[in-house]
C-alpha cells in the first residue's frame, strides 16, 4: 500500500513546513515538497488531493474506560433526562421496547443529579415503583456512584446491617437503606452485576471502536483493567478483533491475574492490545462532591471529601510500579489527593520519573503544588471539559476564585510540565475536538469564563491530545506527530484549527480517520 497526499494543509507539530506525505508499508516514509514526493510515486501509488483539507495526526486518548463505553451501549442512557419522572419512563419504556424478564438484571447509566429539577438522586423506592421485579443499577454520569433497586440491593447481600467500606458510602437515613451507594461502596458491587453475553459484547465493542475513530482517535486507553474483563479481551485479542490500539491499566488488586492472563502483552502490543502499567484511586468525583480537598467545601466548613486509598497503600502501589518497571496512573481529582500522590511519590526510593507517572484529572491540582509536581516527572492529564460540562456546579462548590484554576493548563505550560487532555469516557463522549475548544475558550455552560489566564492556545491544546499523549505512553518516537519514520495515524479535517476562529473550533468536522495507512472511519 502507497499514497500520497497532496493539496492541503498540513499540520504536522513538528517545526518544519511541508506540501506532501508519501505513505509506504502503514509509515510515513518521506514528507516534503510537492514536487519531490510526486518524484517517489509508483504504479501501484494513490494519489490524495485533499483539495484544501487539513491533515494532522490523529488524536491518543490518554485516559478513559474503553470497555465502559462498550458495555454502555447495551444499557439505558439517561442522557438529557430532566427530572425523576423521565428516568422511570426511560426505565420503564427500556423494559417494555427489549421484553425484559422477570429477575434479569437493567442496568442504564448517564443521569446527573447536578441538572435534575429535583437537584437529588432517584432512590430505590422510586425505581420499585416502576421495576419492582427485575434487579436495577443506575449509574451516575461520574461513575463514582449510583443506586441500585430493593431486588438488586437483595441480589448484592447489602442489608441495613451492612457496614460502608473504607473510602466509599452505603446511603441510609434513619437507619433504611435508600439504594444510593458512593465510591468503593458503589465501584466494588457494580463488578458483581452479571455482565451480558460475549457475544453481544465483542460486538458492542466494535461499535465502541468505530465511536472513537468517529472523533479521530486511534489510541484508546482500558482504564481500568479489572479481572471481571479478562474473558471479553482474552475473546477479542485472540481473535484479533480490534482495530485501534488500545493500552490497559491494570487494577492493582488484580495485577497478577491480569499478568498471567496477558503475559504477552506486557509493555508491548500484541494484536493491537498492551498493558501499559497498574490503576490506582485516591480520591471522587468533584461534581459528586466526593473529590478530596486540601480545603472545605464551600457550603459546609467541616466537609473536605475523603480518600480511598491510605498512603501506606499508595506506596505499596508505587514500590511494586517501580519495581516491575510499570507505569502507574493515579485518578487525583481534589488538590489533598493530589498531595498524598506527590507526598508518596516523594517518599519512594529511586528514580520513579523513568516512568512516567500520571495524575488523572487534576481538576482541583493547586497551583503551588506544580513545581513539585515538575521536579518528580508527573505528568497531569486534564479533563479540561468539566470547565463546560461542570464548571457551574464547581463554582457553587468551591467557589468562582477556586474554580478558575481547574485544569491549570495555562499554568503547566508556565511551569514547562508536558499535560494530556482527556475524556473520561463514557463519563462524556470522546469529542477531542470539543476538548481543544473547552482548553482555549474555558467557558461553562452558563456562559462564564472560568480563569482567563489559564486559556491556553490551539496548538498548545492539540499537542495534549496528540504528541503529548503519545509521549505519556512512551511511543513519542511512533506516534503523535507527522514525521518521517512514524506510524501512518492520520485524520483529515474540514478545516484547519489553527486557523478557524476559536469558538468554531468544536465545529470542524472529522472527515477520515486514518490507521497506518488504512482508512477506519469516513464522514458521510
Amino acid at each position: 500500500m502507497e499514497k500520497i497526499y497532496i493539496n492541503g494543509d498540513f499540520l504536522t507539530l513538528e517545526d518544519d513546513n511541508i506540501e506532501a506525505i508519501y505513505i509506504k508499508d502503514n509509515r510515513i516514509k518521506k514528507v516534503g515538497t510537492k514536487k519531490d514526493i510526486l518524484n517517489l510515486k509508483s504504479n501501484e501509488t494513490e494519489i490524495v488531493n485533499l483539495n484544501g483539507k487539513t491533515i494532522m495526526p490523529s488524536f491518543i486518548d490518554s485516559h478513559s474506560h474503553f470497555f465502559a463505553v462498550a458495555n454502555n451501549l447495551l444499557q439505558v442512557s439517561l442522557e438529557g433526562a430532566k427530572n425523576i419522572n423521565e428516568i422511570q419512563e426511560k426505565l420503564l419504556k427500556y423494559k417494555e421496547e427489549n421484553n425484559i424478564e422477570k429477575g434479569k438484571w437493567i442496568l442504564a447509566n448517564g443521569y446527573d443529579n447536578n441538572i435534575l429539577e429535583e437537584k437529588r438522586h432517584i432512590n430505590k423506592q422510586e425505581v420499585d415503583e416502576i421495576l419492582p421485579d427485575n434487579p436495577v443499577v443506575i449509574q451516575h454520569k461520574s461513575g463514582h456512584n449510583g443506586i441500585f433497586n430493593s431486588m438488586g440491593l437483595k441480589l448484592l447481600n447489602i442489608t441495613e446491617n451492612t457496614q460502608s467500606p473504607e473510602g466509599g458510602k452505603i446511603e441510609k437515613i434513619n437507619g433504611k437503606l435508600t439504594g444510593f451507594l458512593e465510591e468503593n461502596a458503589f465501584i466494588e458491587n457494580i463488578k458483581k452485576v452479571p455482565m451480558p453475553e460475549i457475544e453481544d459484547l465483542v460486538k458492542m465493542v466494535g461499535k465502541a471502536e468505530k465511536k472513537y475513530a468517529s472523533y479521530g482517535i486511534t489510541t484508546v486507553q482500558e482504564g481500568m483493567f479489572t479481572k471481571e474483563l479478562i474473558p471479553i479481551y482474552k475473546k477479542i485479542v485472540n481473535d484479533n478483533k480490534l482495530t485501534l490500539d488500545v493500552v490497559a491499566f491494570m487494577d492493582v488488586k488484580a495485577k497478577n491475574e491480569l499478568e498471567y492472563s496477558f503475559s504477552k502483552n506486557i509493555r508491548r502490543y500484541k494484536n493491537r492490545f498492551k498493558i501499559g502499567g497498574i490503576k490506582i484511586f485516591l480520591d471522587g468525583s468533584p461534581q459528586a462532591r466526593t473529590a478530596w480537598m486540601r480545603t472545605p467545601y464551600i457550603d459546609d466548613e467541616n466537609y473536605f471529601g475523603y480518600s480511598t486509598m491510605s498512603d501506606k497503600q499508595v506506596k505499596e502501589a508505587l514500590t511494586l510500579a517501580y519495581k516491575e518497571n510499570l507505569q502507574i496512573l493515579a485518578h487525583c481529582n481534589g488538590d489533598m489527593a493530589a498531595q498524598q500522590y506527590i507526598n508518596c511519590i516523594k517518599d519512594i526510593e529511586g528514580n520513579i520519573e523513568k516512568l512516567r507517572p500520571v495524575l488523572i484529572h487534576g481538576q482541583l491540582l493547586g497551583i503551588d503544588q506544580l513545581k513539585e509536581i515538575k521536579k518528580l516527572g508527573i505528568i497531569p492529564s486534564y479533563f479540561i471539559s468539566h470547565i463546560y460540562y461542570w464548571g457551574d456546579i464547581h463554582i457553587k462548590n468551591f467557589g468562582i476564585e477556586r474554580a478558575d484554576k481547574i485544569s491549570p493548563a495555562g499554568s503547566s505550560i508556565k511551569n514547562n510540565i508536558i499535560f494530556t487532555f482527556h475524556q473520561d469516557s463514557p463519563v462524556i463522549e470522546p469529542n477531542m475536538l470539543e476538548t481543544i475548544w473547552c482548553a482555549v475558550n474555558r467557558k461553562t455552560k452558563n456562559g462564564i469564563l472560568l480563569g482567563k489566564e489559564e486559556k491556553i492556545e490551539v496548538i498548545n491544546a492539540i499537542k495534549a491530545v496528540t504528541i503529548n499523549a503519545a509521549y505519556q505512553y512512551s511511543e513519542e518516537n511512533e506516534k503523535g506527530s507527522i514525521k518521517e519514520g512514524k506510524l501512518a495515524d492520520l485524520i483529515i479535517l474540514d478545516k484547519n484549527p489553527i486557523k478557524v476562529e476559536k469558538e468554531k473550533i468544536k465545529d470542524i468536522k472529522i472527515l477520515e480517520t486514518i490507521k497506518e495507512g488504512k482508512t477506519i472511519y469516513k464522514y458521510e
